[in-house]
């Protein structure tokens, strides 16, 4: 059964998580987002060395296994993560660690492959690993994949080009770490032949060649990716080698990495929309302006009205990040309700934040306020690892059991 308490274990967690927001994050801030491509190595050291001391490895849930009790992985990092972006969504998507790479090793790989792969994150240097799916030609359509993996011997080579990695750069040139990447084994097999491969950080013939000027999240790097003729070992496929076109292995592995990562984007959207809400209340206040509790709808203003009803968006979002990432602990099916939680915290957080810079008028849209920018950090929640048209795919294809090619 849920538990709605917050553990005190991650409730002491998320004190410190908030004196970093406070104090290494938010003063910082606006200077990184002008900056965009320069790199906050002060937080960035801080958080591996907090990481390791409070023996939460690197955000990485499968770390639970060396606790007592019930199985909190993925629930701690969801009020982590919440936490995180509350101070700052691009500074968070800086924290050392596993990331989108790591949850597609625990998703896809064997006991070895995880030990072998995911032990780098716990040693003295911070590491980062990312993601490859997205390439010039297809984002959501997976299917069309064409960066392609052959095998040669006791190796694999790939060839193709990936777009849109988030943290790719510090992954595979400012750290030792790797990125996962989708290709696929068999071209005719469709998702049947997709497979992810590990490329690890000094690999010749992948390289990064783009660094992405972006509009939000601009202390995070995102970049694209080229692979030629890069040869990596055989044993760094995570799953079968083996393609049986009748069933679709390969696929439903990059969406059990989407099931337990989606809730944990919605929690960062949800963190951004925390910290829009709650300024814009102190704001408010400052003008005189207090909400009045408790009263009928009919006697409150309508900015009242607009303050409360953000504030129930706000928690019925957070309500399904929480029962999502319950799901993901107890090893339950949870992809309708991690698609659900995703599109609702995108809905939510580009709601608040843009209605937000709106109420403020000119001193939302100015830049003497974070409120601009967090409008702006906002809008990637509703796009990566999954737009909100997909996930509204995904859940109405469960809900009203069509198949993919009754409802697309």
């Amino acid at each position: 059964m849920i538990d709605f308490e917050m553990p005190d274990s991650i409730r002491k967690q998320r004190t410190m998580l908030q004196s970093v927001a406070e104090n290494m994050m938010r003063p910082v801030s606006r200077y990184f987002d002008e900056h965009e491509h320069e790199i906050p190595w002060d937080y960035i050291n801080f958080m591996h060395e907090a990481m390791r001391a409070m023996g939460a490895g690197s955000l990485r849930p499968d770390e639970e296994k060396k606790r007592k009790g019930p199985r909190m992985g993925y629930q701690r990092l969801a009020f982590m993560i919440e936490m995180l972006s509350w101070g700052d969504a691009g500074f968070y998507l800086c924290t050392p660690g596993g990331g989108l790479g790591a949850a597609a090793v625990e998703a896809t790989g064997t006991p070895e492959q995880k030990e072998r792969f995911l032990k780098r994150f716990t040693q003295e240097k911070p590491a980062f690993a990312a993601m490859a799916m997205t390439e010039p030609h297809c984002g959501s359509d997976t299917a069309a994949i064409r960066t392609t993996a052959v095998r040669d011997g006791d190796e694999w080579v790939l060839n193709g080009e990936k777009i849109f990695v988030t943290a790719g750069h510090k992954a595979l040139v400012d750290t030792d770490g790797f990125v996962v990447v989708w290709a696929t084994i068999d071209p005719s097999a469709g998702r049947a032949g997709m497979r992810p491969f590990v490329v690890e950080a000094g690999t010749p013939g992948c390289s990064v060649t783009k660094l992405e000027d972006k509009l939000g999240i601009r202390a995070s790097d995102t970049v694209s990716i080229v692979l030629q003729d890069c040869r990596i070992p055989f044993d760094n496929i995570l799953g079968s080698p083996e393609v049986e076109k009748k069933t679709t292995k390969g696929f439903k592995g990059a969406m059990a990495t989407f099931d337990a990562t989606r809730p944990l984007v919605s929690a960062s959207a949800l963190g951004i929309a925390r910290a829009t809400l709650e300024l814009l209340k102190e704001l408010l206040g400052q003008q005189g302006v207090t909400i009045r509790y408790g009263l009928p709808r009919s006697l409150l203003t309508n900015i009242e009205r607009e303050i409360i009803d953000m504030e129930v968006m706000l928690r019925s979002a957070w309500l399904l990040v929480l029962k999502a990432v319950w799901m993901a602990d107890e090893r339950k099916p949870n992809t309708t309700i991690a698609s659900m939680s995703k599109v609702r915290s995108g809905d939510v957080v580009t709601k608040i934040t843009q209605r937000a810079v709106e109420l403020m008028g000119p001193i939302g849209y100015s830049r003497d306020l974070l409120l601009e920018k967090w409008m702006r950090d906002a809008k990637i929640n509703d796009i990566f690892e999954g737009t909100g048209q997909i996930n509204r795919l995904v859940v109405a294809r469960r809900i009203l059991g069509y198949t993919r090619r009754e409802l697309s």
